[in-house]
C-alpha cells in the first residue's frame, strides 16, 4: 500500500499475509475483574504471541510488501518488542535485519532480538534517537525503514487484533486499549468501529508516562519502567 491511512481493507489483506506466522490468540475471562467491574471482562492475550507481544502483526504485513526491497535489508529503531518482531519477521523472509537500540533497553528482549538473527546497534539515548538513527541509516545504505507504529503498513498488521476480537466476542461492547506511539490502537480501532461502529474504544496509558493525556515534560523525559 502506499503512505495514505490504512483501510479497513488493508487490515484484512494484512491478516492473509500474517497467516502460518501470526498466531490468532485467545480471549481469556477475568473472574475478579468482572467481579471488580460488574460486568464480563476478557483479557486479550497477546502475550502469547510469538516474540510475546503484538509487534509481529506490524512487521509481518510490512515486511510481506516490500518486494525486491527486502534484499537491501530492514532496519529500525526499538527499546524491544518492534525490534523482536521486526527480526522474526526478516528471518522469515530471509531479509538481514537491523535494530538500533537506545540506552538502557531489556536486556532480554536484546538477547531475543540477536537469537533471530537480527545486528544490534547502539540507538543513544532514547526510542527517539534509536528511530533517528534507523532512519539515517536507511538514507545511507538504501535498506528499508520500518517505523515502529508511525507507519500504515505497520497499522493495517496491528489493526488484525481487532478482526479477532470480533469474531471471538460477540457481545463486544467497550474495549480498553494501552496506547504507547498509537499503532494497536488506531489500527484496532479502525477494524472495530469499521463493523461495529457502537463499540467503546479506550486508549490508556500508565500515569507515569502518559504523553497524550498530559504532554510531554519541558525536556521530553519521563521516568517509567516501561522497557519498550
Amino acid at each position: 500500500m502506499t503512505a495514505s491511512n490504512p483501510t479497513p481493507a488493508d487490515i484484512s489483506a494484512a491478516r492473509e499475509r500474517g497467516k502460518g506466522v501470526v498466531l490468532h490468540t485467545p480471549v481469556i475471562p477475568s473472574a475478579y475483574l468482572s467481579q471488580r467491574f460488574g460486568g464480563k471482562v476478557v483479557l486479550k492475550a497477546e502475550n502469547l504471541q510469538r516474540t510475546g507481544a503484538f509487534k509481529i502483526r506490524g512487521a509481518m504485513n510490512k515486511l510481506s510488501q516490500l518486494g525486491n526491497a527486502k534484499e537491501t535489508g530492514v532496519v529500525a529503531g526499538s527499546a524491544g518488542n518492534h525490534a523482536q518482531g521486526l527480526a522474526l519477521a526478516a528471518k522469515h523472509f530471509g531479509a538481514k535485519c537491523e535494530i538500533f537500540v537506545p540506552k538502557g533497553a531489556s536486556l532480554s528482549k536484546i538477547a531475543a532480538t540477536k537469537h533471530h538473527g537480527a545486528t544490534v546497534l547502539d540507538g543513544g539515548e532514547s526510542v527517539d534517537t534509536a528511530v533517528a538513527a534507523a532512519l539515517a541509516r536507511a538514507q545511507e545504505t538504501g535498506m528499508a525503514f520500518c517505523h515502529p507504529y508511525d507507519d500504515p503498513d505497520v497499522i493495517a498488521g496491528q489493526g488484525t487484533l481487532g478482526l479477532e476480537l470480533l469474531e471471538d466476542i460477540d457481545d463486544l461492547e467497550l474495549l480498553i486499549v494501552p496506547l504507547g506511539g498509537g499503532g494497536l490502537l488506531s489500527g484496532t480501532a479502525l477494524a472495530i468501529k469499521h463493523h461495529r461502529p457502537n463499540v467503546k474504544i479506550i486508549g490508556v496509558q500508565a500515569s507515569v508516562c502518559a504523553p497524550f493525556i498530559h504532554g510531554f515534560s519541558p525536556d521530553g523525559q519521563v521516568l517509567t519502567l516501561a522497557d519498550g
